[in-house]
């Protein structure tokens, strides 16, 4: 397996229900068509709220296990995430997110003129750049993406967008606003994703909550917990059916599957399939090769 085999970029579009991105991102959903990219439906863990669902989708642990029950806990993650594992199998990491996924894994409380933008190999998210307002663009949020990873090479670049959720809070979750920033989001990926797709990256796109028809989430309905996810050159889910619901603290097991990593002893091993257990068991549970 080559290098480049292992390395992986995780788009995360705050906010994006599953619905709205079946309907509306027509450039995934052409790749959908043509056979490049597979789409699941992820049914999010409660409370469907962003900072917990941050906390999911980097350490595969429940709000239960973590302790990051609401928006208002601020304080650096107890648990090891996907930044931490990478790190610490000497894998370089680069993030582009909303600053509360610094505060989880760099450093809290963060400070908006020293921590913008962040430059440490020793810190679990290495080279970061990290915004602080909702309606920061996305264009902006991709555009610094596209230069960490050509400035620095990052096996594993998570990136994290939070128009559509602004955009949810502000007009709900069927408006023509909603919509349009979903369809803006659609065409940002249309400029990035050829590129990402022919230098051999695996890439994963999905979302950390849904967004009801009066603007909010965090409850159990399916509007705010049911989110897409649209994978390229993962074949771990190839047996799953289209309308089966992933449970989304597979998510985390699968981003160390693809960067060859072992999950930590807190993600739920049931959240990789039959022949990736087997073959972690057999070997003691160590880090798969990289090589």
């Amino acid at each position: 397996m080559s290098e480049m085999t292992n390395k992986l970029i995780v788009v995360v579009l705050d906010g994006l229900r599953y619905d709205a991105a079946r309907k509306y991102m027509g450039y995934l959903e052409h790749l959908v068509e043509q056979g490049s990219l597979s789409c699941y439906r992820v049914q999010s863990e409660l409370p469907s709220l962003s900072r917990p669902l941050y906390e999911v989708l980097l350490t595969g642990t429940p709000v239960s296990k973590n302790g990051i029950t609401a928006n208002h806990i601020v304080r650096p993650s107890h648990e090891e995430s996907v930044f931490h594992l990478a790190v610490g199998a000497n894998l370089r990491t680069a993030a582009v997110a909303y600053h509360w996924v610094s505060e989880l894994y760099n450093s809290a409380p963060f400070d908006p003129l020293a921590d913008r933008h962040q430059h440490n190999v020793m810190k679990p998210i290495q080279h970061g750049s990290f915004y602080f307002e909702d309606h920061y663009p996305d264009s902006h949020v991709f555009a610094d993406a596209v230069y960490l990873r050509s400035a620095y090479d990052p096996h594993f670049l998570y990136i994290h967008s939070m128009n559509i959720d602004d955009a949810g809070h502000r007009y709900g979750g069927e408006s023509k606003e909603y919509e349009l920033s979903v369809r803006n989001a659609d065409g940002l990926l249309a400029t990035v994703l050829p590129i990402w797709m022919e230098q051999g990256y695996k890439i994963l796109i999905t979302a950390d909550h849904g967004m009801n028809a009066n603007g909010h989430h965090g409850g159990v309905t399916s509007s705010e917990r049911d989110v897409p996810l649209y994978t390229f050159g993962v074949d771990v889910l190839s047996s799953e059916k289209e309308d089966q619901v992933i449970p989304q603290l597979r998510l985390a097991p699968l981003m160390c599957h693809c960067l060859g990593l072992a999950p930590s002893a807190a993600m739920s091993k049931e959240g990789l399939p039959p022949f990736v257990q087997k073959q972690l068991h057999h070997e003691g549970a160590e880090p798969l090769p990289l090589g």
